[in-house]
């Protein structure tokens, strides 16, 4: 992999992270066409999913700082009786709430090897078939995005549908931000706690993710082909369009504009499927030739 390599991926990376387009997806898809598949690659998305993550704590620093200290207040409240008679902050409330939705997420990892089994493969009409998934599921919460639900007003329920349309995400081409922020708006969220919720909720989602793509390489395994200067170059190109891309994001939620996504991964997931179609008949017409001659 080279340096130039190393930053595309890391724009697609950032760009694709927060914007409900699937990250997972479009990298499998660049990695695929590119022939940088394989162990290597998938320990390099992960190190990009951690650099997005940190563009995520620059931009929601003061909603995460009070965070922490409700649940700073929370557990000071369970010992000296407090919370109930106040009972839970808005920040409390969204704690616990993001907590069940993980909760949800752990039985799809189950299912971890068969998700990075289509990453990793050679054939892309999954992941344009996901990609389809993606523009649907967007397309519908669109109709469903006149709900006032804030971070005090979320329940239980709410959390748990929420969770699975997160767990479904680990499918590369099915955006994980777009299906926690559609989730939320079928759910009855405002279109900005939706937004919210999905970026803050994927700091664990998609750090677990990342720590079991790296888990080769962590047991001592080798990554070959990938310079410490593409991982640094890549990271920093994450970051960067990262912090752009949630400002982006931001900004197309207060304007209603986010239905334009539902139009884009649908024709991405419809040239998907047909570029798989006609690899899978090329290999196809070469095999049969290679039989013929013998």
């Amino acid at each position: 992999m080279s340096i130039f390599q190393a930053v595309i991926q890391g724009i697609i990376q950032g760009l694709t992270e927060f914007l409900p387009i699937s990250s997972s997806g479009h990298l499998s898809l660049y990695q695929h066409f590119t022939k940088n598949s394989g162990e290597g690659a998938l320990f390099f998305s992960a190190v990009l999913h951690i650099a997005t993550l940190a563009a995520v704590f620059i931009a929601f620093r003061k909603r995460i700082w009070s965070m922490m200290c409700a649940v700073v207040l929370m557990i000071k409240g369970i010992f000296d009786g407090s919370i109930r008679k106040n009972g839970l902050t808005p920040d409390g409330r969204a704690v616990i709430m993001m907590l069940l939705s993980l909760a949800v997420l752990f039985p799809f990892y189950i299912f971890k090897d068969f998700f990075e089994g289509i990453s990793q493969d050679n054939d892309i009409i999954c992941e344009g078939i996901c990609f389809i998934y993606t523009a649907a599921l967007l397309f519908v919460s669109d109709r469903c995005s006149g709900g006032k639900k804030d971070f005090g007003s979320i329940k239980a329920s709410d959390a748990v549908k929420v969770g699975a349309f997160q767990g479904i995400a680990l499918l590369p081409g099915v955006s994980r931000s777009g299906s926690v922020i559609a989730g939320g708006l079928i759910c009855g969220f405002g279109r900005l706690a939706a937004v919210e919720y999905s970026f803050i909720l994927g700091i664990p989602a998609i750090l677990g993710g990342a720590f079991t793509e790296a888990a080769p390489v962590i047991k001592g395994a080798e990554i070959p082909g990938i310079s410490p200067l593409c991982f640094a170059a890549g990271a920093a190109a994450a970051f960067i369009t990262g912090i752009l891309s949630i400002k982006m994001v931001r900004i197309l939620a207060a304007s209603d504009r986010m239905r334009v996504f539902s139009v884009y991964t649908l024709m991405i997931g419809l040239a998907a499927i047909a570029a798989g179609m006609i690899e899978n008949a090329c290999h196809a017409g070469v095999a049969d030739i290679i039989k013929n001659m013998f």
